[in-house]
Parts: C-alpha cells; structure tokens; sequence
C-alpha cells in the first residue's frame, strides 16, 4: 500500500473555499488578495486563515452551505481517485479548507477517499463565528502526514504528495514524491515533478508505479 496525499483547493478543486463564502457576504476580494499572499508564502498560513475566516463573522449558515455546495473537483480527480482506490492506494486530502466543501464536493462527484484532515468554520445561532477550528491552522501537513503513515503502518518514504501552495511545501519537503499541481514559484523548487492537469498525474503516477 502506498499514501497519496491531496491538497484540496487550488489542487483536487479549482475553487477556494474561502473565495466562495466571501462572495456570499461581499469579502471575495479580499479574501482572494489574503489568499495569494498566503500561497506565495509572503503571510503565515495560520494568520492568514484566521484573517479570512474574520471576514465570515456573522455570515448565515444558510449562506456558508450555499458556497460549499459549489465546491467542485476538477475535471479528471474522481478518475484519479477512484484508479488510486482499485490499486489499494491509500488515499488522503490534507488541507486548510473546509471539511464541508471536501464532503460536499467528493459526494457530488460519487467517490470516497480514505481520510480527510481539514478545519471547520464553528456556527453560533445559525451564523458563523468568524472563528475557525482544526488540525490544520498551526499544524502542518507534515506532521498530518506522519501521523497517517504511522497509522496505516506505511514508511513516509513511500508516500506520494500533490499540492500547489505554500502551506504544502511541508508535506512535499517530506514526501517520498513530491508532486507540484501547478505550483506557485515559491513551491516549485521542492517539487520532484510537476503537473498541470489530472491526466499529467495519472500519467507521472502510472509512471512511477503507483498505478
């Protein structure tokens, strides 16, 4: 068996969560600028997800269900999965996102994935905190991926990592493979390979013998 660990937004999805919710409260634009600079690695991550969530405050949840609603995997990843999960790969997303997006979006494309490690935004009287709770706001994907292979009883050096942003870089630094989805330039150097599109990866993942 070997790992393969997913970033979510901006890698599984084109979409970002935090850019959904705050078209829904008129934030989007800021979120988008936090975002960037969080993903160029010029912001810490966890102040910058603290940052965003803020701009939440008080949103209806009603509202916040309507955004991950429209969270949606990328053309190609229910095929990358579903091929990962014939071949007895363990398959994981590790992501700062939302683990209401992932479960919306993976049951909307009807696949499953072995183990999803995301925060949660925290809803007070029908309205969001701006607060947000998780294993991914100080702790890194490193450390989320050494506890998986640990509990599956897989060497780290096994493992596969796929992500775009710089909160990534952890797992990629660590992973047996480290595969950059159109990294940004601050993740590039620490990527193995790097792909564009979900066929690239099932084509560098055939290759490598993972599939």
């Amino acid at each position: 068996m070997t790992i393969v660990a997913f970033d979510f937004d901006g890698t599984m999805s084109d979409s970002e969560m935090t850019v959904l919710l705050g078209e829904r409260n008129g934030t989007a634009t800021d979120m988008a600028a936090i975002t960037e600079r969080a993903m160029n690695d010029e912001i810490e991550y966890a102040e910058s997800l603290r940052q965003r969530c803020a701009l939440l405050e008080d949103l209806p949840d009603e509202d916040a269900r309507a955004a991950f609603d429209a969270v949606m995997l990328r053309p190609g990843t229910a095929e990358v999965i579903a091929a990962l999960r014939e071949a007895g790969v363990y398959v994981a997303v590790l992501t700062g996102g939302f683990d209401r997006g992932v479960a919306s979006a993976l049951d909307a494309a009807g696949v499953d994935v072995d183990a999803v490690v995301a925060n949660r935004l925290p809803v007070a009287d029908g309205r969001l905190t701006g607060e947000v709770e998780g294993p991914l706001i100080e702790g890194t994907k490193d450390d989320a991926l050494e506890v998986l292979a640990a509990a599956v009883g897989e060497d780290r050096a096994d493992t596969v990592a796929v992500g775009d942003g710089a909160n990534d870089l952890p797992m990629l630094e660590v992973a047996g493979l480290a595969v950059g989805f159109d990294p940004k330039p601050a993740v590039e150097p620490a990527c193995d390979v790097v792909v564009e599109s979900m066929a690239e990866l099932h084509e560098v993942l055939e290759r490598e013998g993972v599939l």
